[in-house]
């Protein structure tokens, strides 16, 4: 069926080389003309002043709506170039062949893939061109139109990247149909929309490269709720398009934040990484994303985890922490809110709110993740805050729940005890442990709050080597 496409427009007159341009940037600017390499024209290489010697990095479009360029091709190849000044930037323009209903454009991905393989084995053979050099980095549709060139290309490409790999028609099929860890030598993938509305996935789900980063879980992107889009004027689409693109914007973050690399964790689901438990870089289980990430020892489908903030950079800071609770007062029904503040050398954060998915265990340790937005520097203390009924909705609906099933009995305080919090800095990889500031002040109640400072005896231990 994409021969069948390609002979509607060849009947239109057009040739391969229309239908497929490769647009070689020289300007940061994309409304600037660049210079287009074609296969088999050893003038163009030296007219568009390849560099077979350099770095060689193509940027694949997906499905298109509006037969244009989107906003983010402008961003992701200026800040490419802007990284990677010597480098033969390539955009792969296959609008026409993309600009047509999904099933034509998907069938027409394994063309534009063959073209591009053509064009580097003619690329092998005319300039000895190493492919190790080579780098595709695929948007959506595009990241398996890389998979394709990986799989025709006589070698082997150096390093593909998919940008939230596209789901439809590509979830759950064979891996000569889609993008996958045999394309390249290192295949990075980002999945930022893999939530499912009607039974589809806009972003491919399943994991498909050597490493499959999937940042909040590859769900819900901090800024692109509804209610966030709804104020900037936008609408259900805008939030698609919003999850779908931030895999795009993570990676142009990662090409022009390099001081401040946000960092991934190996995690078997994204429950057991909100619970905190999956904070380790031992044995290469932390990565870099986008740009920066290291290529590690294949090893298939290796998902990481990591939480974002709302806009670049999107970098933020992770801490586990672990902390037993005593049930005092036999308060089994406390079902406790808790908040932490945290206090660092730089600076503080606001009350974060303790996510606890299953809600807080008694007379267990709890872990659970706390994620903030700056850095604070070293952390110095912990202010830990039970909320009370009045103070949030959440400990309003608790609390009647609660007072509903204890109406027959006098209802108690419950208090419950925290003697210690242990924390471990992911970025960092270092440990502490705080203890309550009053050594005879470890009990608390709805409404209190306690201070922990670190331990005396407090074991830091130093980070590893990564």
């Amino acid at each position: 069926s994409d021969t069948r496409q390609f002979k509607v427009l060849y009947r239109k007159g057009k040739s391969l080389d229309e239908l497929i341009k490769y647009n070689m940037r020289k300007s940061l600017d994309l409304d600037q003309e660049g210079c287009y390499l074609q296969q088999g024209k050893k003038e163009c290489l030296e007219e568009c002043g390849f560099n077979a010697t350099a770095k060689t990095i193509f940027i694949i479009h997906g499905w298109t709506m509006s037969g244009m360029f989107e906003g983010w091709m402008h961003k992701l190849v200026a800040a490419v170039m802007q990284r990677e000044s010597e480098a033969n930037v390539v955009v792969v323009d296959w609008i026409s062949l993309a600009h047509q209903l999904y099933p034509d454009a998907v069938n027409n991905t394994r063309l534009v893939g063959s073209s591009i393989a053509t064009l580097l084995d003619w690329l092998q053979e005319e300039q000895q061109l190493p492919l190790q050099n080579v780098h595709l980095i695929g948007y959506s549709l595009g990241a398996h139109v890389a998979g394709y060139a990986g799989t025709y290309v006589q070698g082997t490409i150096g390093r593909i990247t998919g940008l939230d790999p596209a789901g439809p028609m590509f979830e759950g099929v064979g891996e000569q149909k889609r993008l996958s860890p045999d394309d390249a030598d290192f295949v990075d993938v980002l999945h930022t929309y893999t939530r499912e509305a009607l039974g589809v996935s806009i972003g491919i789900q399943q994991p498909i490269g050597d490493i499959d980063i999937y940042p909040n879980g590859g769900e819900v992107q901090p800024g692109c709720s509804l209610g966030d889009v709804l104020s900037m004027a936008g609408n259900f689409m805008e939030v698609m398009k919003c999850e779908h693109e931030r895999a795009v914007h993570l990676f142009v973050d990662s090409l022009m934040n390099k001081d401040h690399m946000s960092f991934a964790f190996q995690c078997t689901g994204p429950d057991r990484f909100k619970k905190g438990i999956c904070l380790s870089c031992r044995k290469n289980r932390c990565n870099n994303i986008g740009y920066n990430a290291k290529k590690m020892r294949k090893r298939r489908n290796s998902k990481m985890y990591l939480k974002t903030r709302a806009d670049t950079p999107f970098g933020g800071y992770h801490y586990q922490m672990k902390m037993h609770v005593f049930n005092r007062k036999q308060s089994d029904n406390a079902d406790p809110t808790f908040y932490v503040k945290l206090y660092g050398a730089h600076n503080d954060t606001e009350n974060v709110f303790v996510d606890v998915p299953d809600s807080v265990g008694l007379n267990v340790t709890n872990t659970f993740l706390v994620f903030t937005e700056e850095d604070i520097g070293d952390l110095l203390k912990i202010s830990l805050i039970w909320e009370g009924a009045a103070d949030s909705w959440t400990s309003v609906w608790k609390n009647i729940k609660q007072s509903f099933w204890s109406w027959k009995t006098k209802p108690t305080n419950p208090v419950l005890e925290i003697r210690r919090i242990r924390v471990k800095a992911g970025e960092t990889q270092k440990k502490f442990t705080f203890c309550a500031q009053d050594p005879s002040k470890t009990e608390i109640s709805p409404g209190e709050s306690l201070t922990y400072v670190k331990c005396r005896d407090g074991w830091e231990v130093k980070p590893r080597k990564r």
